[in-house]
């Protein structure tokens, strides 16, 4: 979840109407950036038309800071995972760059059309799985227990009001899916009420000396994440990852290490 529009743009509707209470899925092109829509005015997602497997939303870019806790030589033989497929940004560059074995979950199936047919979601196979599911259900699920390295949660309804999943419960079985290595990484809305609720819900579930904040973007996201188990790289050694990330992937890598920080 993002920012509101506030720019004309030519509104497409991707499909039929979603089945029960599920907002409709349209998007607009603005420029070289088509923006992903439920219905309201709010982004849930973006996409750089001419380089459709880069990120263009900076908090999006925030959310794979999990990069920095591991050896970039062992990123492709890693597995992750993302609740809420959104224009699918985090799902595609995972894939397609970093060369993951990569898990979306999305409970809208429109959501998911959106992204096959105007986001260049690629196909299933192999590395990617795409499963059309209630996240807060899927993650229970025992195939998935200590199997995620990298676990990346953006799960706003269509007012973007606050997460639609934010509970002690849910944040356990979220560590419940991760490897003892991994680490979950979660959009917040900074401005909002629940966000101080969210990050000591998270808090009490890691331990505050495995949660890592970053500063609010301009438009308030806060990008929280959490270690499986609690560990502090040097400062060196993430200067010398960041430099390693930003060559290889074209993330910002040296940038989120001053805007990045332990929260105890």
């Amino acid at each position: 979840m993002g920012r509101k529009t506030d720019f004309p743009g030519d509104a497409l509707n991707a499909g039929a109407s979603p089945p029960g209470d599920l907002p409709e899925v349209n998007f607009s092109d603005y420029g070289d950036i088509r923006f992903l829509h439920l219905g309201t005015e709010w982004v849930q997602g973006s996409m750089l038309i001419d380089a459709p497997f880069d990120i263009q939303l900076e908090y999006v870019q925030r959310m794979m800071v999990w990069l920095l806790f591991v050896e970039p030589a062992a990123v492709a033989g890693l597995h992750s995972m993302q609740l809420g497929l959104g224009s699918g940004a985090l799902t595609k560059f995972c894939f397609k760059k970093l060369r993951t074995r990569t898990t979306a979950v999305e409970i809208n199936p429109q959501v998911v059309s959106a992204c096959r047919l105007w986001f260049k979601l690629p196909p299933e196979g192999p590395r990617l799985q795409v499963l059309l599911a209630d996240a807060a259900r899927e993650i229970r699920k025992d195939s998935h227990l200590g199997t995620v390295d990298a676990l990346q949660v953006d799960l706003y309804d269509h007012e973007a009001a606050a997460p639609v999943l934010d509970s002690l419960a849910f944040y356990a079985d979220c560590k419940g899916v991760l490897t003892d290595g991994g680490m979950m990484t979660v959009n917040l809305f900074g401005r909002d009420a629940s966000f101080e609720s969210s990050l000591d819900k998270i808090s009490d579930v890691f331990g505050a000396e495995a949660v890592w904040v970053f500063r609010p973007t301009r438009e308030g996201n806060v990008v929280v994440a959490a270690q499986r188990q609690a560990g502090r790289p040097t400062r060196d050694l993430l200067t010398q990852r960041a430099q390693l990330i930003e060559s290889r992937w074209g993330l910002p890598a040296r940038k989120w290490l001053r805007l990045f920080k332990p929260l105890v």
